[in-house]
């Protein structure tokens, strides 16, 4: 969801040959960030394409949208039950402040005692419900569904706004969470602040692991290399390093998180490299995760960096994996999500060719799809 930009030197250059060997991915490693609505069809084509997690947001300004409505999830509630029924595990970032918490959705709320108030709670309503035990799969279980079907014969039933009902066997439940989105880059966090977000996370991980004990709390997806200065971005290595500087921060996460825009899968690595190297230098082994990466279909390299063609995000892709794949134990990478699934129209200046599939409710492939699969050793369609 934030398809933005993007660095020393690597143990194994993707650069060194045209088609580079990929070795085999440890279980649960690659993810996709879709920009359209999941169906079961779309989350089928995953299944079968060795897709084994889905990155979406968890928008609190569209849960909560009054301060005293109740909570509607409406619009998560049919990510997590598609993901489901494929038995792929759902990433949520907690993004958006809503109004009546702050006047912009980029406040991070953390400012007064009222919107840390608010916000606790709603992050403690989000674990209860789609965390282990939680009252989605309480909804979604098969015995629930029998039970409301035989009620339906001798009385209504009135179900949870958002709740379709359709049960799910095996749940798959929420355990990692991730706070926020590009925290390092105006649209949005603003102003850009590390402590203001060293902040937010001292406030989320404790309700995270008191609800859930076992549940896993990531960083942010710090953009690379954001070109906005100021108040408006800031590199993610200079970002991390302050983060770094608050006292005890570094018992508030299990894991940092990167989107390494760059021009070219060359600069990626320099991107990844200097955030492990930050890691590195505070002594702290935690594990990495690439929760958004990727490049565009268009020929548009001289208006956007990121788009280098058909044949160039083939490229770009081939070697970005096989870099990550090569160094995955010294970067203890965990996980690596491409934005994005499908291309979509009228968005970011690359979000219309970003995907793996031209837009649409077809599956109409590009040859990054088939490149893709070859990489997690899939299959092309289910």
């Amino acid at each position: 969801m934030g398809a933005y930009f993007l660095s020393q030197e690597s143990t194994t250059p993707a650069s060194a040959a045209a088609t580079p060997r990929v070795a085999k991915a440890p279980k649960g490693f690659f993810g996709i960030v879709p920009q359209n609505a999941l169906t079961q069809r779309e989350v089928e084509y995953m299944k079968a394409g060795g897709i084994e997690a889905v990155r979406t947001p968890l928008l609190w300004s569209g849960v909560q949208p009054t301060k005293k409505g109740p909570y509607n999830w409406a619009a998560f509630d049919p990510v997590v039950e598609a993901a489901a029924q494929q038995g792929l595990q759902v990433l949520p970032f907690i993004v958006a402040t809503p109004g009546w918490v702050a006047k912009k959705y980029t406040t991070l709320p953390v400012r007064t005692a009222a919107q840390r108030k608010a916000y606790v709670t709603f992050l403690k309503a989000a674990v209860k419900r789609y965390g282990p035990g939680g009252e989605f799969w309480i909804e979604h279980s098969p015995k629930k569904i029998r039970e409301e079907k035989a009620k339906e014969e001798t009385g209504p039933v009135y179900e949870l706004e958002g709740a379709r009902k359709t049960p799910i066997p095996k749940p798959v439940p929420i355990k990692t969470w991730q706070v926020w989105n590009e925290a390092n880059f105006f649209y949005f966090a603003y102003p850009v602040d590390p402590i203001a977000y060293a902040k937010l996370l001292k406030l989320s991980t404790p309700v995270i692991k008191r609800t859930e004990p076992g549940a896993k709390v990531i960083l942010t997806g710090l953009f690379g290399r954001p070109t906005a200065g100021k108040k408006r971005g800031m590199p993610a290595a200079q970002f991390l390093e302050r983060i770094y500087k608050v006292p005890g921060i570094k018992r508030y996460f299990d894991g940092v998180a990167l989107h390494p825009y760059a021009i070219d899968s060359e600069q990626l690595e320099e991107i990844v490299e200097e955030l492990h190297q930050v890691t590195v230098e505070n002594h702290d082994r935690v594990p990495l995760y690439i929760t958004e990466m990727g490049w565009g279909s268009q020929n548009d390299f001289h208006i956007n960096a990121f788009e280098h063609g058909i044949r160039g995000q083939v490229e770009e892709l081939r070697k970005a994996y096989a870099y990550l794949l090569a160094n995955r134990n010294k970067l203890d990478l965990k996980q690596v999500y491409w934005f994005s699934w499908k291309d979509l129209p009228d968005s970011c200046t690359f979000c219309d060719s970003v995907g793996l599939f031209h837009y649409g409710p077809k599956f109409k492939p590009k040859p990054a799809w088939r490149a893709f699969v070859q990489i997690t050793r899939g299959k092309p369609r289910p």
